[in-house]
């Protein structure tokens, strides 16, 4: 008999040799998931030493090869959200929370927000927004279909209207009356493919690539449909990479449609995202 504990030390050991970045934690996340129980409970005696499950050493083997781990447990962390994640959806990283947080704070600022999430995804940042901010209205758009599935059980019960279609041309019916639109959109530019295979291999392209030589195609459409669904005064909020920090707001003051125009660094201290204000008057 393997015990779960001895189990558990062994895969790491071969995550770590295969470069998995947190082999530990990553072996114990799986067994947990094994086990249908939380990871702190594999330090109970009753559960690190009874029988690994068959089951554990196929999930290893496939995060071994860099499956990620949150397709495999089919769930990602957000802020303060459990998402539903596997094949076709982008799956929502550490770093965007803090974009996700600047949208909230502006959205707490107003009474009744409407916020607009361009390009969602599994929908991550519309539903932080729709959760954290009460008697807020949260709209989100995506384009592929399977993450629109993804993204469709992620919403549910939480009021956010999700509506399949491209971003370029969404919410017509919302022109100029939008308080926030947040946008995590494509940036990296096509000749920059991602070292790491979990990313290049796993993360759908349309999700990743901003196209344009700089990758900032995507950044520039966003800026289109947010000029024209924001009031006067409404919060642009854009991610980009790092590598963007002064290109990405450049998008912004060439366009000459927006006022305080700032980047903004992540808690690693890197450019993160791009705030603008829609220039205009005042309702």
């Amino acid at each position: 008999m393997t015990s779960v504990r001895a189990a558990v030390a062994e895969a790491a050991r071969r995550l770590a040799a295969a470069g998995v970045p947190s082999p530990r934690v990553d072996a114990e996340e799986l067994a947990a998931h094994v086990l249908g129980v939380e990871r702190r409970d594999l330090a109970r005696p009753a559960v690190g030493d009874c029988e690994v499950p068959d089951a554990y050493a196929v999930l290893v083997a496939q995060r071994e090869a860099r499956v990620p781990l949150q397709h495999l447990t089919g769930a990602a962390y957000f802020r303060y959200l459990v998402l539903a994640v596997g094949p076709g959806v982008f799956v929502p990283r550490p770093e965007t929370e803090v974009v996700a947080q600047a949208a909230i704070d502006a959205a707490r600022a107003l009474s009744a927000p409407r916020v607009v999430d361009l390009g969602t995804g599994s929908g991550a940042i519309a539903v932080a927004v729709a959760t954290e901010v009460p008697g807020s209205e949260v709209f989100a758009v995506e384009a592929d279909p399977l993450a629109h599935a993804w993204a469709a059980r992620n919403v549910e019960g939480t009021g956010v209207e999700l509506r399949l279609g491209d971003f370029a041309t969404a919410f017509p019916d919302l022109d100029g009356s939008v308080d926030v639109v947040v946008s995590n959109p494509p940036y990296i530019p096509p000749d920059a493919v991602p070292l790491d295979p979990e990313v290049r291999e796993h993360d759908p392209e349309l999700a990743l690539y901003g196209g344009g030589e700089d990758g900032l195609a995507a950044l520039r459409v966003v800026e289109r449909t947010a000029r024209r669904l924001l009031r006067a005064g409404g919060l642009l909020v854009a991610e980009h990479a790092d590598s963007q920090g002064d290109s990405a707001p450049a998008v912004l003051r060439a366009a000459a449609a927006w006022d305080d125009v700032a980047d903004v660094q992540d808690l690693a201290g890197r450019p993160r995202y791009v705030t603008a204000r829609r220039r205009g008057e005042q309702p």
